[in-house]
């Protein structure tokens, strides 16, 4: 009955993922849903797509196996990204009137510099996307008591999502994420109401954590934590915002207030509810510490799942596992719908001269199929080498803090930010990140290689911007 329930859900998504499909009529309704949304639609999306797998699963999995201080590049760089880029990127991004992120390189910068961006961009997807495909695999295998392999549900998860992602382009993304975020927060906040009447209420939980040192925060006082520290935090915090979904989720706004308080408010409901998955996984151990500790020597990120399905009647997992979909899919939706449009629309767009909206659009719905996939291959891969879904994204922003953000920042907020300097600050930060890569991997415990190449990027830009002073480029192609 509870698998019943389950298809019954992903059958009415892929419906509504349809329908939306009617409102598409160009390439502008597909990728920027005609700019005419109002704020708590825009607040919707930005929280159901950044409140994802690794926000219910990997998050409390990493709470689990450490403390708060684990979580510092999710939940709290995540929000950070989000909060950030509202403040000081929507408005100005918003009204030059693009239609990617990668645009604002070839206008500011040039065609090499969009192309360099834009391919690092859509890089930095693929491991958010497969942590997210990984999560599908998970549940539909917890589901069917492991009739379902967790290679056959990767591949079932990959093909749902491609179905109403293909179709209805944000569109879709913006109807479906909006039910579901209905359905993330009532049904979490239902599932932590249940969980609390079996733990003795909410301050047990918060006392047990409390006395297992749970809630530290800061690192050691010394150079190489606390480096460590606001490393993770900036790779999360930064490396996200010169990122596609961010970015069009703003870009659907039916005005720039709405674009700049619609992020904002996502973050800080993102920050806010994130802690709600990380009570429900801790109340595993006052529930069962037994679950616990068994599936914490196999996989942490099954906790909270399996404590649902040997602990909860029915209509309780058939509502925590509807929150569960919808948290996955309202995420692997977004990011896999913002690549596909970099990849057409910025890097194979300027291969192939006189292309109508039309094909373009066709072109990019062939875009989505190719990525999706992409991250089947990718997901089966992880899954092989057991990573996890909580380093999966964790990794996913280091080419983009590199590559992509000093240029962006740059660009918008440096007058004499020039085309030499983006493309010495590109080349320093991939040379140093790479090299020390090779050369060092060890250096991943104390100051990580990408954190260092991020700081050879912002001295790059100074360098060759001050040496070789700003010319406007060629005008842009349209």
């Amino acid at each position: 009955m509870l698998i019943g329930f389950t298809f019954l859900y992903l059958f009415l998504s892929i419906a509504l993922g349809l329908y939306a499909a009617t409102k598409v009529k160009n390439l502008g309704d597909y990728v920027s849903a005609g700019r005419s949304l109002p704020i708590w639609v825009v607040t919707a999306m930005v929280f159901a797509t950044w409140f994802g797998a690794e926000t219910v699963l990997g998050i409390p999995a990493e709470f689990l196996e450490g403390d708060l201080g684990s979580l510092i590049s999710d939940p709290f760089g995540a929000a950070l990204c989000l909060i950030l880029f509202g403040l000081f990127f929507a408005r100005k991004l918003y009204q030059m009137n693009l239609l990617t992120i990668g645009d604002f390189y070839r206008i500011r910068f040039d065609r090499r510099m969009e192309l360099v961006t834009s391919v690092a961009i859509a890089i930095s997807y693929l491991g958010w996307v497969s942590a997210q495909i990984m999560a599908l695999g998970l549940v539909f295998n917890v589901l069917s008591d492991g009739y379902i392999s967790q290679f056959n549900g990767i591949l079932l998860g990959t093909t749902v999502v491609l179905i109403y992602t293909l179709f209805g382009g944000m569109w879709s993304v913006a109807m479906t994420t909006f039910v579901q975020m209905i359905i993330i927060v009532l049904g979490l906040l239902f599932i932590a109401w249940y969980l609390s009447g079996m733990t003795g209420g909410v301050m047990p939980v918060i006392e047990h954590a409390a006395q297992a040192e749970k809630f530290n925060f800061l690192p050691d006082f010394n150079a190489i934590a606390m480096l460590a520290f606001m490393s993770a935090l900036l790779t999360m915090g930064l490396g996200s915002l010169a990122q596609q979904d961010v970015f069009q989720r703003a870009n659907t706004s039916k005005n720039a207030n709405v674009a700049v308080w619609g992020t904002v408010s996502g973050g800080v409901l993102y920050l806010l509810f994130a802690a709600v998955p990380i009570f429900l996984g801790y109340s595993a151990y006052l529930i069962n510490p037994e679950l616990v500790n068994s599936f914490m020597h196999i996989d942490s990120q099954q906790v909270l799942p399996q404590l649902v399905k040997q602990h909860l009647p029915l209509f309780a997992q058939v509502i925590f596992y509807g929150a569960l979909l919808s948290v996955i899919m309202s995420t692997a939706s977004a990011t896999m719908l913002a690549p596909s449009v970099i990849i057409s629309e910025n890097i194979l767009r300027g291969f192939i001269r006189d292309i109508s909206d039309r094909n373009l659009l066709m072109l990019t719905r062939g875009v989505v199929v190719s990525f999706a996939l992409l991250v089947a291959i990718y997901t089966l891969w992880s899954l092989e080498q057991e990573t996890s879904i909580h380093k999966m994204v964790e990794n996913a922003y280091k080419v983009t803090l590199v590559v992509a953000f000093v240029p962006l920042v740059a660009g918008l907020y440096w007058k004499r930010a020039s085309v030499y300097g983006a493309y010495l600050g590109v080349v320093m930060g991939l040379v140093v990140w790479l090299s020390l890569e090779w050369l060092a991997p060890g250096l991943e415990d104390s100051l990580p290689a990408h954190f260092i190449g991020f700081f050879a990027a912002i001295v790059g830009m100074v360098i060759g911007s001050l040496r070789w002073p700003y010319s406007q480029p060629a005008p842009a192609q349209s």
